[in-house]
């Protein structure tokens, strides 16, 4: 992973997995109130599930929010909870779970990690079971499909009858499901793309920003090509506890300093590609 610039700086360090799960720790600063002393509580008074660690549930692949490289757990989403790691004197520890763990919040309720972020966007439904975050990212969905084809957009997709598919559990899904399709089921980004790239589907939707890291792949830009862009007015935000102000503040305040001073901007360029302004303007969401 590339230092940023600026007055914040990340290094990542793998570590062993236990009980099957993969852990990647994250370095930040050290308080006098962590590991050491074997407390939970971090600075501000945050509680954790474990001393001396920010514990982040994620499901595995979905670049460019997170994804193993060079066996460490990277991307925009893993360098912004850093910050929040950082901020409260703790290192981040990445815990890969399906994802389905810790939409419903099972993961959180069962103290299995203090905060999931995994691209997720915030809906009405999910606000039931935990507390979203203020949104860090704007997101739209995109169609790809393979360049010889012969598909124009979502809809010339559905007159034609062809196969659909989208990563199980999302946005995305439950959008073409409602549009009339009836999408094959990936349980990842990556299944989602082998899945168009072996003809087992014609066309894919799937959020953007993770077809902007495909396409930054030669073999797969000559192969594919994005037919259709959904503005579908999701955003993204991390989640917590139901009731867990005192970390959800934290996270707030570092998504928020992190747009004041910079460093998101960095982050999205090195991560995800040239700035988008309405990225940083998106508004909180409702409490």
């Amino acid at each position: 992973m590339n230092t940023l610039l600026g007055r914040r700086t990340r290094v990542l360090a793998a570590t062993t997995a236990t009980a099957g799960l993969m852990l990647v720790a994250v370095s930040g600063c050290t308080s006098s109130d962590d590991g050491g002393s074997g407390s939970k509580t971090a600075a501000g008074g945050v509680e954790l599930v474990k001393a001396g660690q920010l514990t982040t549930c994620t499901h595995l692949p979905y670049p460019p929010f997170q994804s193993e490289i060079d066996g460490k757990v990277q991307g925009f989403d893993v360098s912004l909870i850093d910050l929040a790691a950082e901020d409260l004197g703790v290192r981040q520890v990445v815990v890969d779970q399906p994802f389905e763990n810790f939409k419903t919040g099972g993961s959180l309720n069962a103290g299995q990690c203090d905060l999931a972020a995994a691209g997720m966007t915030i809906t009405e439904e999910r606000k039931k079971n935990v507390d979203f975050s203020d949104p860090y990212f704007d997101a739209t969905q995109a169609v790809l499909v393979d360049k010889d084809s012969g598909l124009g957009s979502l809809a010339d997709a559905k007159s034609k009858g062809a196969k659909l598919g989208a990563q199980a559990q999302t946005t995305g899904e439950d959008y073409v499901t409602k549009q009339g399709f009836d999408p094959v089921s990936f349980e990842s980004s990556d299944a989602v793309l082998n899945g168009l790239r072996s003809g087992q589907v014609k066309a894919v939707v799937i959020d953007y920003p993770v077809v902007q890291g495909w396409l930054k792949d030669k073999a797969n830009a000559d192969a594919f090509k994005v037919v259709d862009n959904l503005n579908t007015g999701e955003q993204y935000g991390f989640t917590v506890k139901k009731g867990n102000t005192k970390l959800l503040a934290a996270l707030n305040k570092a998504i928020a300093d992190a747009k004041a001073d910079g460093t998101y901007k960095e982050l999205y360029e090195q991560w995800i590609g040239p700035y988008d302004e309405s990225a940083a303007s998106a508004s909180p969401s409702a409490s």
